[in-house]
């Protein structure tokens, strides 16, 4: 009898070591994601500058999903190389949900489809700044607030 008490003791203490340890685990998982997306803004803002090219994806030039591609790589997270197929990858969520670390894409110059992302740097209230590669001025931080973007805002993509 001794022995029951003493086996349903120890199964009680190992499944709620178990449970509690879930709990950590989550937030672990948040503090390691916060950790991971402020590491890709980084790796991304310090490509400012650089010069846009088709196809780019170093520091010679990048283009727009190149910079996203090569900043996720830097993280050893592997996402498809073209904006239009970066869009299909993670959770699509409303604008109003977005955070720091999400992608947001945009159809630009009238296109039916996907044609460009950014990695979204900074949320508030009134808008979304995220940093991309512009095919006139290259790597630079946009906002949402600019009509260019307001009226080819797509979707936003959370991959973390």
């Amino acid at each position: 009898m001794k022995k029951i008490i003493v086996l349903l003791l120890l199964a009680i203490v190992f499944v709620s070591c178990k449970s509690s340890s879930s709990v950590v685990s989550k937030k672990e998982t948040k503090r390691e994601n916060k950790h991971i997306v402020n590491n890709l803004i980084e790796t991304a803002s310090e490509n400012i500058g650089v010069k846009y090219k088709a196809g780019g994806t170093t520091k010679n030039g990048f283009d727009c999903s190149g910079l996203v591609f090569t900043t996720f790589e830097s993280e050893n997270i592997k996402l498809p190389r073209s904006s239009f197929e970066q869009a299909k990858i993670g959770i699509v969520i409303p604008l109003k949900e977005a955070q720091k670390g999400d992608l947001i894409f945009f159809k630009t110059n009238k296109s039916k489809q996907i044609n460009h992302v950014g990695l979204i740097t900074e949320v508030n209230s009134s808008e979304i700044k995220f940093i991309h590669s512009s095919t006139t001025k290259g790597v630079i931080i946009s906002s949402t607030k600019e009509p260019y973007y307001q009226n080819s805002f797509a979707q936003v993509n959370r991959i973390l």
